[in-house]
């Protein structure tokens, strides 16, 4: 974790963490007439204790990939686990927490992308997922933890943004055609706190875990 300083924890970090089961502050929020967002903030109580047990077990590494035909790093850590590795989901709370995300949008979240945001320098541009052509309107479910920032949403090829500040435990689904006529993107910042934004998908092409 070079160039961040290690998350201060709060006066209730040392609280274990818990999530709301029965989704009691979810609110749909429609972004057209196909697609929405499910927006629970605050959905994992303990946060900060969270946050620290995922970067613990986590292995970080800084992927490449192509962008403007030449191959850069990515401004993020990253940490990919999928059910097909056979490997346990860790920490084992959030086992709990995919099955319980599962159980409530119908479908069998198998993989989940760990994105670490060190710093205000730390971001991802404005693109979609990865999801298998046949898989018909997907969900992503998003947890984030950790200092908030912003996570824009704008219809595909461009127009007026739609702005999420996630952080400290929120929850954000996207829904129906969100993920197919929809981009989204999480800008640079002047200046910005640690931030892990978990990802729980299911029918993401294999080949979005090469890059």
């Amino acid at each position: 974790m070079t160039r961040s300083a290690p998350r201060q924890q709060s006066l209730f970090a040392a609280a274990a963490p818990a999530f709301d089961a029965g989704f009691r502050s979810l609110e749909r929020i429609a972004l057209d007439r196909e697609a929405w967002v499910d927006f629970a903030p605050g959905w994992v109580e303990g946060p900060d204790a969270l946050f620290q047990q995922i970067v613990e077990a986590r292995s970080w590494k800084q992927r490449n990939r192509w962008m403007y035909q030449r191959r850069v790093r990515e401004p993020r850590l990253t940490a990919p686990w999928s059910l097909g590795s056979g490997a346990p989901l860790e920490p084992a709370f959030l086992e709990e927490m995919r099955r319980c995300l599962s159980a409530r949008y119908g479908v069998t979240f198998d993989s989940v992308g760990f994105n670490l945001y060190r710093d205000g320098e730390d971001s991802v541009a404005w693109h979609r997922d990865r999801i298998l052509p046949q898989i018909d309107r997907p969900v992503i479910a998003l947890v984030s933890v950790g200092e908030r920032r912003r996570f824009l949403l704008r219809p595909r090829g461009g127009g007026a943004s739609r702005a999420f500040l996630l952080g400290e435990g929120d929850l954000l689904v996207t829904g129906g055609e969100a993920q197919r006529t929809w981009e989204h993107c999480v800008p640079k910042v002047a200046r910005a706190g640690p931030r892990i934004s978990l990802a729980f998908r299911h029918g993401m092409d294999p080949r979005a875990y090469a890059r």
